[in-house]
């Protein structure tokens, strides 16, 4: 199924280092950017990390450091990758969970603030586990009717992301509201709905140590804004204060938040706070 978008898409994938937001670096990075007109650009890079691949990367991915010897680093692209990816909306196949993190975290080690909080990410990982629950060799095969196998190379960027690509055209397909068999398990070819429909969680920065809550009255009734949306405020999801609302740390103890700034979160979680922080000096 043709793709109803309002903005371009970027669906993509990474390769990287290995699985810590902190440390952990992008060893290759693929997307398809897919414009409202129809009209499609695929690239494909190999990153230079700029620290070992560990070994069993290189097993699982066939990437080595000869590789990305003389590819470009992050920082060296990252400026090209603002101005292609501005603008848009993200999909992936556990994006959300890591891929949307990492490439926060990389765009901000590179001095670029770009700004996820105005894309709809949506994650073909999370429909295909709502709706099946399963792997993206399971996902091709159930609904693109073919083995993962027979088309493509297994554990590369461009290979999965062509995979995930297909994958979304085909959940759409399957759960079309027109001809989907069962109307609860159907989905509008909408961004909008399909980004609330890949979210798993009320984080508000990536790495979830601030999240959101619902605020209520006195009597525990959720208040509403003008439009009718329930009203939410940041909270702290760790530490000392989880559970405290973010803007009220800030101003009992403002030292809490250079701690934070100084101590090993994630540049993400770091930006979200100064973002708070920031909003209410604004407000005073």
């Amino acid at each position: 199924m043709k793709l109803n978008l309002t903005k371009p898409l970027i669906v993509f994938d990474l390769e990287t280092t290995g699985l810590d937001l902190v440390n952990d670096r992008i060893i290759q990075i693929s997307f398809i950017k897919i414009h409202p007109s129809g009209k499609e650009e695929r690239e494909n890079i190999f990153v230079n990390p700029q620290k070992p691949i560990p070994a069993e990367v290189s097993a699982l991915t066939g990437i080595t450091d000869k590789d990305v010897k003389d590819a470009p680093t992050f920082k060296e692209l990252s400026a090209s990758l603002n101005e292609k990816f501005k603008g848009c909306d993200f999909a992936g196949f556990n994006s959300n969970h890591f891929d949307i993190p990492l490439l926060a975290e990389e765009f901000l080690r590179a001095g670029v603030d770009f700004d996820f909080t105005h894309s709809r990410l949506i994650d073909a990982q999370t429909i295909f586990h709502k709706m099946e629950r399963r792997n993206l060799s399971a996902a091709y095969q159930f609904y693109c009717g073919r083995k993962m196998e027979d088309d493509f190379e297994a554990h590369r960027a461009d290979q999965d992301t062509e995979a995930t690509y297909r994958v979304l055209q085909g959940e759409l397909d399957k759960y079309d509201p027109q001809t989907a068999e069962e109307p609860d398990r159907s989905l509008a070819n909408d961004m909008d709905v399909l980004a609330e429909f890949s979210k798993t969680n009320d984080n508000v920065d990536f790495a979830g140590r601030i999240v959101w809550k619902p605020v209520t009255d006195k009597d525990g009734n959720p208040l509403m804004d003008k439009d009718g949306t329930p009203k939410k405020q940041e909270v702290f999801n760790f530490g000392k204060y989880k559970g405290n609302v973010v803007s009220d740390v800030l101003h009992r103890d403002p030292g809490y938040f250079s701690w934070m700034l100084s101590s090993d979160f994630t540049n993400n979680t770091k930006q979200v706070l100064t973002r708070i922080r920031l909003r209410e000096f604004n407000n005073k």
